[in-house]
């Protein structure tokens, strides 16, 4: 029988020439009939513009989604908004953020003045005490580097380096710990993606600057981590409008932000680790028993493949492939309600949690939790662990054969780049999500 070997999307996300044999293959492909189509995404609204998310999630779980539509199903997926909502309601919304944004942007242009200009900075401008440190390093507006770092003196633009020399000494602790997170975010931002043609422009790599700058300022309570520039780049690519990125990297940083959470010594991560060792010590004893026997009973070695969502383990393309199967996996249909509507923890649990959900609009993961019979104040193990614990069994043999310390197992992990089929990689962590469950009712 016939199959479509389908079309391959790395047209979408276009690779400096200089560094194509840098970045895995991408397993990716749009096929006819599998992959939400726009016509398919169209037709799923009705006239008033009502989603039928039931259907849709299926259709992205069958073959992902068309990159000319991914920023618009991201926005139903990470919950920016209720599939049970008209065109005219999202529009209302959408407006309403952008002014909030905008908002947001002018209070930390006002508190810091690159924020916004189109420059940005990758060295302190001030010292842990809030002193002024004269001629930082900017990069320059228009900078053409092929997404390199070039920390140039903006000597053409005397202004701008003024306007941080004549910062005052800052004497808000809060304020001095945004500032100091600042140079840190223009150190990342020009990292992030730099194999990808869209970093060549300095727009883009300011527009990620500025949306990392005004979370942190936000969120004070989490501030910026590294690692957030790769959650966040793929949001500036899918979606033109810098205040609909910023939401949507807002609405994903709701999931993730917990990993990022600092408590004295101990990183919010560090629970999904010991979750995930958990999972291993059920599902895969022996290789569980090994792990701890070699001095990495912690599991962070599993670090990075949590806190950036396998962003390292596949090419660009697969990898948003990869989010969107387990964001549709994993959809509640009150996520929007949950988001928007709850002021409080209390509200939360009785206002949305206690509603009955409809287990057609539900993913296929969050099913499984629901006919579990877990409880509705319980939140369940994301499936990002249970994708990295499918990793660990794909490779257990070698693992228990080879691995005699903590850089074995790292390189052993590493040389997964590039080899992992997203789609197997969801199935796998399907089955051991169902197999966990099992074992540990028994339990």
């Amino acid at each position: 029988m016939w199959r479509d070997p389908g079309v391959s999307a790395d047209s979408f996300y276009e690779t400096r020439p200089d560094c194509s044999n840098d970045v895995p293959i991408s397993r990716f492909k749009i096929k006819a009939g599998k992959t939400l189509s726009p016509r398919k995404w169209h037709d799923a609204f009705t006239q008033e513009g009502y989603l039928d998310i039931g259907k849709t999630l299926r259709r992205i779980y069958r073959g992902g989604v068309h990159p000319s539509i991914r920023g618009e199903v991201w926005e139903f997926l990470l919950g920016c908004y209720d599939p049970k909502s008209t065109f005219d309601e999202r529009d209302q919304i959408r407006e309403r953020r952008r002014i909030q944004y905008a908002t947001w942007k002018k209070e930390c242009r006002q508190l810091f003045p690159l924020v916004g200009s189109g420059r940005f900075i990758t060295s302190p401008v001030i010292t842990d005490d809030g002193q002024p440190i004269q001629d930082p390093m900017i990069m320059p507006e228009g900078n053409q580097a092929k997404g390199l770092a070039v920390l140039l003196q903006d000597n053409n633009r005397p202004s701008s380096i003024d306007s941080v020399n004549n910062l005052e000494n800052v004497t808000d602790k809060k304020l001095i710990q945004w500032i100091l997170t600042l140079h840190q975010i223009g150190l990342d931002v020009v990292r992030t993606d730099r194999t990808l043609v869209f970093y060549e422009k300095q727009e883009n790599l300011s527009k990620l600057w500025d949306i990392l700058a005004v979370y942190a300022w936000i969120d004070k309570e989490v501030g910026y981590g590294q690692g957030m520039s790769d959650l966040c780049s793929p949001m500036i690519i899918l979606l033109d409008d810098e205040a609909d990125a910023f939401w949507c990297f807002e609405r994903l940083m709701r999931r993730l932000r917990g990993n990022f959470r600092c408590t004295g010594r101990t990183l919010g991560v560090e629970a999904q680790l010991s979750n995930l060792a958990s999972i291993t010590q059920v599902i895969d004893p022996k290789l569980h028993k090994h792990i701890e026997h070699i001095g990495g009973g912690d599991y962070v070695f599993a670090f990075r493949m949590l806190m950036v969502l396998f962003r390292r383990e596949f090419s660009f393309c697969d990898s948003l492939y990869l989010w969107e199967m387990m964001w549709a996996l994993e959809y509640d249909p009150y996520l929007f309600l949950m988001y928007e509507e709850a002021q409080s923890a209390s509200v939360k649990a009785e206002g949305v949690k206690g509603r009955a959900k409809s287990i057609r609009q539900c993913g296929k993961y969050e099913r499984q939790n629901m006919r579990n019979g877990a409880k509705n104040t319980e939140s369940p193990l994301p499936i990002s662990v249970f994708l990295v614990a499918g990793v660990l069994k794909d490779k257990s043999t070698k693992l228990l054969h080879e691995a005699r310390g903590l850089d074995d197992v790292v390189k052993i992990l590493n040389d997964t780049t590039g080899n992992l089929d997203a789609k197997k990689a969801c199935n796998e962590a399907m089955k051991l999500h169902k197999k966990y469950l099992r074992k540990a009712k028994k339990a």
